[in-house]
């Protein structure tokens, strides 16, 4: 067992631009798109697309989405996140810093303020911001993070949390942030996820005859679902809706942020929030327990965006859950998982 004082733990996020201004943004979105596990095309033909076509067109656009949203500090996203670091940190006694996937702070960055912190480390702990795996966020997070550990060769032992998708604690944490907002009147209640690409979970399924292959493959067992972001999604939706006693007439998941023409998971929380109000869901409150931070996705893809076309369908009222940010069921869980670890 490793001594506390000679442990450094590393929350890892997505990341965000460093301003709004489009030069920033078209940085981050040439790192985050041309990540061969967002974007799985062969090399040339990603850059080609991302860099000729995609980001040339999408980075004024998203930059002014950043500016929507942005706050005084800066990035919601990097603040949330820091804040969660210093919550952590007050609870456990041990050094924790912060990296992103893409943008800053850097994987490098942290793990240097660690040592510079901390000359006697001997373990850092990685707890990637992502509850569910997919090869698109908590696989190439963990990836990237061993990757610059390995090319440094830091001296210090790297212990990665895997997935909490279906632990108790972040359950709990998911399900008791949610519970005011049902003390409410409502009807429909959507858990929307950030989707990927149907390909992506063909290609993560290890046994190669499973995944959206099997009849109600989410519930039947198979090696598969350690990998599959689909099965894990609904996993968390289920224990969320069971704790809370959701009637499964009220609740519904969907998947938000398609890029591309390609088939992604289904159905679309964009075409949700079109088809609710005519199915006489008018009062709807959305969750969405893939994001612990709030960010882009959230606060303006969902609570400006999707508020904007769920009204204008029909709809009566609309509200966004927050994120489990720096909630402190959360900040449990988190102290929970690292401590585990430390103590094995």
């Amino acid at each position: 067992m490793v001594n506390k004082s000679e442990v450094g733990i590393v929350l890892m996020n997505l990341g965000s631009p460093d301003s709004t201004a489009v030069p920033d943004v078209k940085r981050y979105l040439m790192e985050f798109l041309m990540d061969k596990r967002v974007i799985d095309y062969p090399w040339l033909f990603r850059k080609l697309l991302v860099g000729g076509v995609i980001v040339p067109n999408r980075a004024p656009k998203s930059a002014e989405a950043y500016q929507s949203i942005w706050w005084e500090e800066g990035s919601p996203l990097i603040v949330l996140t820091r804040q969660l670091q210093k919550a952590v940190q007050n609870d456990m006694q041990i050094p924790v810093e912060i990296m992103m996937r893409y943008g800053n702070p850097s994987p490098e960055a942290a793990y240097d303020k660690l040592l510079a912190d901390n000359p006697s480390l001997k373990e850092v702990i990685l707890l990637p911001l992502y509850p569910h795996y997919a090869m698109s966020s908590y696989e190439t997070a963990a990836e990237y993070a061993k990757e610059i550990y390995r090319k440094k060769k830091y001296k210090f032992k790297l212990s990665v949390i895997p997935p909490y998708y279906d632990e108790p604690d972040y359950i709990n944490a998911v399900a008791e942030s949610m519970r005011p907002y049902l003390q409410e009147d409502y009807d429909y209640v959507l858990f929307s996820y950030h989707g990927v690409p149907v390909r992506h979970i063909h290609k993560g399924d290890i046994t190669g005859k499973h995944c959206l292959k099997v009849s109600d493959c989410c519930h039947v067992k198979s090696p598969a679902h350690e990998f599959c972001y689909r099965h894990q999604v609904t996993i968390t939706s289920e224990l969320v809706a069971e704790k809370l006693g959701l009637p499964k007439e009220k609740w519904g998941m969907s998947f938000q942020s398609r890029l591309g023409r390609e088939e992604w998971l289904q159905p679309y929380t964009a075409a949700r929030f079109e088809e609710l109000p005519k199915e006489g869901k008018k009062k709807l409150l959305v969750v969405c327990p893939a994001f612990v931070s709030d960010c882009l996705e959230t606060l303006e893809e969902i609570a400006v965006e999707g508020k904007h076309s769920f009204m204008s369908s029909g709809g009566d009222s609309f509200k966004m859950i927050p994120c489990l940010n720096v909630h402190p069921l959360w900040v449990n869980a988190i102290v929970k998982y690292c401590t585990q670890l430390i103590e094995k």
